[in-house]
């Protein structure tokens, strides 16, 4: 697996929670991709900035009303988000 950048890491991740809100499902299908440690920094991240929102204690949503559209996807990280 190639590196990825803390950019790569945060859309990828938002990506992913589109696609899996439920928490568990989600850390399951990311550490096949990325370490426990960068899960959840990214997680943090992505709410301290509101460009996620948790649901109740165990689903995550991505905070459209306030950031809009999701990132674009980059072409390298497509096969990454098929692959969940």
């Amino acid at each position: 697996m190639e590196d990825l950048s803390s950019t790569d890491k945060l859309i990828l991740l938002q990506h992913a929670i589109s696609k899996y809100e439920n928490e568990n499902i989600l850390m399951e299908k990311l550490k096949i991709v990325l370490q426990q440690k960068d899960i959840d920094r990214s997680i943090a991240t992505l709410i301290a900035t509101q460009q996620v929102r948790r649901i109740g204690p165990d689903v995550l949503q991505n905070n459209i009303s306030h950031i809009g559209e999701l990132p674009e996807l980059p072409s390298h990280l497509k096969p990454i988000i098929d692959s969940l």
